[in-house]
């Protein structure tokens, strides 16, 4: 008795089509691309472009009518300027010149334009004056300022003035005292162009020496 689960001798598949014999001497493919598959992509996204720039456009239009709402009417303080319509601005010598003045004029302080670091280089050279030199605080009132070295002889000699016992609170229950650190650095260093410059200075004067 014949059953329908397996090929034939006639050749003919499980469905009742003939398989088809492929002949790789040919090397090209003997069938066609579907036509009606890329035409039915292509309406697809078409349809699917159409509908999102509708949605957008919408979108923008509620979205322009609540501002409309929001700020009233337009008057002449809120009208669209079309700008190119100005032109370009004339070069005026005279003007740019009063600029370069308010720019020089202009309170500090003002934006570091100095590559070089040549401002930092000049604060702390101002700096060194203060600490390194006798310097008046208060003329009027007979103050000066001692260099630091000599302070620090001072304190040496003398030693610190003696504060008034802080009382101290006794911890709360589970705190812990705070452990005090010494800081790694005295929170001055110079910068790069310094230090190559005050290289640059030592080497031509061990040069001079020579």
């Amino acid at each position: 008795m014949p059953t329908h689960n397996g090929p034939t001798s006639s050749g003919h598949g499980p469905e009742g089509h003939k398989k088809e014999e492929i002949d790789a001497s040919l090397l090209y493919e003997r069938t066609d691309v579907g036509v009606t598959g890329i035409l039915v992509f292509l309406l697809a996204m078409g349809i699917f472009v159409a509908v999102t720039a509708f949605t957008c456009y919408g979108i923008g239009k509620l979205l322009n009518a609540h501002l409309n709402r929001e700020d009233g009417p337009n008057n002449k303080w809120t009208r669209t300027v079309d700008i190119r319509q100005l032109g370009d601005m004339p070069s005026d010598p005279e003007m740019q010149n009063k600029m370069a003045q308010i720019t020089q004029s202009f309170p500090t302080p003002r934006l570091l334009l100095d590559d070089g670091d040549r401002d930092i280089a000049d604060l702390h050279a101002r700096e060194d004056i203060l600490l390194d030199h006798y310097t008046w605080v208060d003329q009027s009132k007979g103050i000066v300022r001692i260099p630091i070295e000599r302070a620090m002889q001072i304190i040496a000699e003398k030693g610190l003035p003696v504060a008034p016992a802080a009382v101290v609170q006794p911890p709360m229950t589970g705190d812990n005292r705070p452990v005090v650190t010494m800081p790694l650095t005295n929170g001055f260093a110079r910068t790069a162009f310094e230090q190559n410059e005050t290289a640059e200075q030592a080497e031509k004067a061990a040069q001079g020496a020579q």
